[in-house]
């Protein structure tokens, strides 16, 4: 068995050969890599191992990036810090995977496995897509705090912390469950993008909310809802119309 490693982290790369080489002794480490460049230079210039181990968050990007640069037909097993969800979604993809810190046994089935499978190359090959795309998206980390401004003191803010964003005479201002006030240096637009979706919902033009800080909702005119939120705080805000409708799945459990 001839094997690759794609890794930027060396020491975890010497460990995943050594391992390997102590479950199979005649196995043949051709390289180890670590950088999608420096992959896809290997991987076009030589011929292709009969296994690939590989890391997802490589020196200079996703490994995924790897096969939109070159065609690779042979089985990948991926080394991984992710939860169990992305675990799942290699299975049904049908690409095995280490959980870092390598476990021995771990790494003696996944090879098994392998071996067993009679996988070859140059065979169907993987689809990677559905794959790469889910973890794409799992890499996006959203907004875990905020800094803040006042006077001249700065003070961090966690976002379970944050009630609402909205704007007020051209300012964009957080309130926090303890009814506290502070301007931010953030457009509304930009913290959509970065606050978990299924926690706050954009509910107009002027303001996003917690789901947390709802405490009443009342119909209004044109399909709209008036939103109350929790005391200490005594704001409300109202839907804008082309929002209702995607606030009121939002509130169901279906964010969009």
């Amino acid at each position: 068995m001839k094997f690759l490693i794609i890794e930027d982290e060396p020491a975890l790369a010497k460990q995943l050969a050594n391992l390997i080489a102590e479950i199979e002794p005649e196995a043949e480490l051709l390289g180890m890599i670590d950088s999608v460049e420096e992959a896809v230079k290997w991987l076009v210039a030589n011929p292709h191992p009969d296994l690939l181990f590989m890391d997802i968050q490589l020196a200079d990007g996703l490994s995924f990036e790897i096969f939109n640069q070159v065609e690779v037909k042979i089985p990948v097993i991926f080394t991984t810090a992710y939860d169990n969800y992305a675990i799942q979604a290699f299975k049904v993809n049908s690409v095995d995977y280490l959980l870092k810190p390598i476990n021995r046994e771990e790494l003696k089935i996944a090879i098994e496995k392998f071996k067993q499978a009679g996988f070859q190359k140059n065979s169907a090959g993987f689809d990677l897509s559905k794959l790469a795309s889910l973890l794409r998206g799992e890499q996006k980390k959203h907004l875990q705090r905020i800094l803040v401004k006042f006077g001249s003191k700065l003070k961090a803010i966690g976002i379970e912390e944050i009630a609402c964003f909205y704007t007020e005479n051209k300012t964009v201002y957080l309130h926090t469950f303890s009814n506290d006030r502070y301007p931010v240096d953030e457009r509304l637009d930009g913290l959509e993008q970065s606050l978990n979706p299924d926690q706050f919902f954009r509910l107009s033009r002027t303001a996003i909310i917690n789901f947390g800080a709802i405490e009443n909702m009342y119909a209004y005119s044109k399909s709209r809802v008036n939103v109350e939120l929790k005391k200490p705080l005594t704001l409300s805000f109202v839907s804008s119309t082309e929002r209702s409708a995607n606030f009121k799945e939002w509130l169901g459990g279906n964010a969009k």
